[in-house]
């Protein structure tokens, strides 16, 4: 296995609640190699978008560390890239200022910022869009330009929170198999949180499933399908076997809760 790049030690987050605090995540133990396209699953309420902004600086957990490199994230950082389901684009902005604004912020040169924006808009095929504003663009489309400006602060981890869970099933299955392709591409590691199973089979090498109320690390399944994969691995039978363990993993969860 390659370099542990991110790694998750006896992890646990409350919230207060009216009758005490309420465990959301419990004792998670992960890591994720670098390099790695690692998704994390789980029934809804399980915590997993809680997990990601712990790692991502934007919430503290209760107890427990998560190191990057080595060192022990204590806020948020450039060293993490984060994609949310909503765009999070400045509608003010053209596209290339919007994956200018990070660096902007970094105070990094105005030469660096204008190469690392042609470089990514390239990467994610937005170039002819660069001075266009967001209300122009389609959802796919804004998405890309998120995770273009999340990558031209060149961080060690991308993390996706439900990235592509607005878009349509055929923009979705699309904006999969690019984000495939960027993975192969730019070898950078990445964390993504999804509801949808068949998507996580698809795009990961190893799935983390999180049981329930409180979430628990409950499996880890490990893949192994070529990484040079296209859509049609869907219609084969080792991938719909793993799709319906994982999709087992998880409606014991929802039935245990009902």
């Amino acid at each position: 296995m390659n370099h542990p790049q991110l790694i998750i030690h006896d992890l646990c987050k409350s919230f207060p609640g009216k009758q005490g605090s309420i465990l959301a995540l419990k004792n998670i133990n992960f890591t994720l190699y670098r390099n790695e396209f690692v998704c994390v699953v789980g029934a809804s309420g399980c915590g997993k978008s809680t997990l990601l902004n712990i790692i991502a600086g934007l919430e503290e957990p209760t107890s427990g560390e998560i190191l990057l490199e080595g060192e022990p994230i204590d806020g948020p950082g450039t060293n993490r890239g984060m994609v949310f389901q909503n765009y999070t684009l400045y509608p003010w902005l053209t596209v290339a200022q919007n994956v200018e604004f990070g660096m902007k912020m970094q105070k990094i040169p105005s030469a660096e910022r204008q190469q690392r924006m042609k470089y990514y808009l390239e990467i994610v095929g937005l170039t002819r869009f660069a001075d266009a504003l967001p209300r122009t663009l389609s959802g796919g489309m804004k998405q890309r330009v998120a995770i273009a400006r999340a990558l031209a602060n060149e961080p060690d981890v991308l993390l996706m929170d439900e990235p592509f869970g607005a878009l349509d099933a055929q923009t979705k299955e699309v904006l999969q198999e690019f984000m495939l392709q960027l993975w192969r591409q730019t070898q950078k590691t990445i964390l993504m949180v999804t509801h949808d199973v068949e998507e996580a089979v698809f795009l990961s090498q190893r799935i983390y499933v999180l049981s329930s109320h409180p979430g628990e690390l409950k499996a880890e399944v490990n893949l192994g399908f070529d990484e040079h994969r296209d859509l049609s691995i869907k219609g084969t039978e080792p991938f719909q076997r793993k799709r319906q363990d994982v999709l087992h993993l998880i409606r014991d969860e929802i039935l245990a809760a009902v």
